[in-house]
């Protein structure tokens, strides 16, 4: 059973500083509100500062960290295009208020806002996180009411919370830490496709074989899309993993590549799921409307990236850097200081959070593949993007780097597949669908 790599300690989760300037005034444009006008120029420049969520740190020999940072002051992308379309100053880590990128804002920068309008309904997304968290039921409601979308509860079948053995009134003990990373997942997957049902499936604790056996209930209990927002270090025993709990065809299982820089996590690194990197996303005067790049804040934080040491490469994967299974397939925004709005109330003050990490990209895109629809009986998921590669249903990155490692394109982005964001972020539906 692992922990967090030994090479990445916790220490190096704590206070973290987003390292790059901010645009002209004039260029941050909230998308589809209007032109610009001229901000306080101190105000836009504010720089957004941010901790890891307590669930990044392990409380038990053993288990594995979630990856996932809360926003704690200064200005996020968000409310610098806010700032910079007003002119007004906003309350920087003000919890009344939404202070990162919401629904209208996801489904603009991935192409899916038609998808998002008319597909998903009776598609069930499931989000696998350890421990309880008692509010999450009522924390999504405020976060959907909010954004204006429709309820999801369990009253009307669109939401069911369970532990890893199906129960619905046995469940595990309440975690604070682990309630921010619950909140973050099931915001996500309801930004992206808020017509899905929701499972959340709690485990007892944060160990790979609890965790894997919630995944596994997730699919027995119906879940075509399987989020995973956790990860640790590589073993021995992942190849045993990989057969007991992910190898599930006709199942998208995404899981997040890690927040501690180039280097290889697993269950990312496992050949049966979707491995996700993530990006640091912002607005553009480009057709697009947004750029992304690799998010990096320093050498032991950013998306993880990397070549297993013990899993096999799955036949769709043919880049020749690496033997193995290389991370990660596709990616989606991660960089706190680029980060999204959830609601939590659990552990903390109740409110509006701004959350980063790779936690946020795996349910984005759990959900994108919930939008494309029901992948077929035998497939394995992972591979769509692939049959996809280097076409206009993929935004490809290629700048930014999350270390440094002795073959470029494994911590570089770069023209076609990179291993920091994989083939790029969705554009669409068409590169998750098959």
């Amino acid at each position: 059973m692992r922990s967090t790599s030994p090479d990445r300690p916790a220490a190096h989760r704590g206070w973290r500083r987003a390292g790059a300037a901010a645009a002209a005034a004039a260029a941050l444009v909230f998308a589809g509100l209007g032109t610009a006008v001229q901000a306080d120029a101190a105000t836009v420049s504010s720089k957004a500062t941010w901790t890891a969520t307590p669930c990044a740190t392990p409380k038990h020999k053993g288990e594995l960290a979630c990856d996932s940072y809360r926003v704690t002051g200064g200005l996020t992308a968000f409310q610098k295009q806010q700032a910079a379309r007003t002119g007004v100053t906003p309350k920087a880590a003000d919890a009344a208020t939404p202070s990162g990128y919401g629904p209208t804002n996801l489904q603009s920068a991935y192409g899916l806002t038609a998808a998002a309008a008319s597909n998903g309904s009776g598609e069930t997304i499931a989000i696998v996180d350890a421990y309880n968290d008692p509010n999450a039921e009522s924390d999504l409601a405020t976060y959907r009411s909010y954004y204006g979308l429709s309820a999801c509860t369990t009253a009307n079948g669109c939401f069911k919370k369970v532990s890893q053995t199906g129960s619905t009134t046995s469940l595990p003990s309440s975690d604070a830490g682990w309630s921010e990373e619950i909140s973050l997942d099931l915001d996500m997957a309801s930004a992206v496709c808020p017509k899905c049902n929701i499972l959340l499936v709690e485990a007892t604790s944060a160990t790979m074989a609890n965790l894997g056996k919630a995944v596994n209930e997730a699919v027995t209990l119906g879940a075509k899309y399987v989020s995973n927002s956790y990860g640790g270090s590589e073993s021995s025993s992942d190849t045993s993993y990989d057969s007991s709990y992910f190898n599930h065809p006709g199942v998208a299982i995404t899981v997040s590549a890690g927040d501690s820089g180039y280097g290889a996590e697993y269950p990312a690194a496992s050949r049966y799921v979707t491995s996700v990197g993530g990006t640091a996303l912002k607005t553009s005067s480009t057709s697009r409307g947004w750029t992304e790049t690799v998010w990096k804040t320093s050498s032991t934080e950013g998306t993880g990236s990397g070549c297993s040491s013990y899993d096999t490469k799955p036949s769709w994967q043919t880049d020749t850097g690496c033997a193995k299974r290389t991370i990660a397939d596709v990616s989606a925004v991660a960089d706190p200081a680029t980060g999204v709005s959830v609601y939590d109330s659990y552990g903390v003050t109740a409110g509006w959070y701004t959350f980063g990490g790779t936690s946020a990209s795996s349910p984005i895109i759990a959900a994108v593949y919930a939008l494309a629809g029901t992948p077929s009986s035998s497939s394995y998921p992972a591979s769509f993007p692939y049959a996809k590669a280097g076409t206009s249903a993929l935004n490809d990155v290629t700048s930014g780097n999350n270390g440094s490692c002795t073959t470029t394109y494994l911590c570089t982005a770069q023209t076609g597949y990179d291993g920091p964001t994989g083939w790029g972020t969705p554009e669409g539906v068409s590169a998750f669908t098959g």
